[in-house]
């Protein structure tokens, strides 16, 4: 009788450990998933992948600047109004396996600066955050991506140096990796 209990234990511990190996090597992903952080020029940024309940995949990058820094609109150019200014942006690089599928979505509307000139749009205080929507490549694997972002935060004394299409390399998962549940 003992015995028999031995081997029963024994096969479920098996039985257990051949489970749990099988999801690691199916390579599961949950999302959020975590891409990249980093910290420059005083501003914080995080980008992780999302999807959403319809399926769609998300870039998505949070700015966090200090307290009592503003960044500026998404919508103005790339060199400023005037040369003052940097759009917070999030975009993918030339030689991305991603497809952007729609427009860049902020979480917050910009607003209109007591400054001039004011067109030169600003984001109220605090944490903004891009969401871009992306089709995944077809596949079981890791890619590697690089995508570009752009920010500047100012304050009522002056600016921090912007930062102007940084490449920020990121490892993700292709579409067959993930579990429809």
């Amino acid at each position: 009788m003992f015995r028999i209990k031995k081997y029963y234990f024994l096969i479920l511990f098996c039985l257990t450990f051949l489970a749990s190996c099988a999801n690691f090597f199916t390579q599961s992903v949950h999302l959020p998933l975590s891409l990249a952080d980093f910290t420059e020029n005083t501003v914080n940024v995080s980008i992780v992948l999302e999807k959403s309940i319809s399926g769609q995949f998300y870039i998505s990058a949070t700015f966090a600047p200090p307290d009592g820094f503003h960044l500026y609109s998404k919508d103005i150019p790339l060199s400023g109004i005037d040369g003052l200014g940097r759009p917070t942006y999030l975009s993918l690089s030339d030689t991305s396996q991603l497809k952007s599928t729609g427009e860049l979505i902020e979480s917050v509307k910009p607003q209109i600066p007591q400054f001039e000139p004011q067109e030169l749009l600003i984001y109220p205080f605090g944490a903004v955050t891009l969401r871009l929507p992306v089709e995944l490549p077809d596949g079981k694997e890791w890619i590697r991506e690089s995508i570009l972002v752009t920010f500047m935060a100012c304050n009522e004394i002056g600016c921090k140096p912007p930062v102007v299409e940084k490449l920020v390399f990121i490892q993700l998962p292709s579409s067959g990796m993930f579990n429809d549940e």
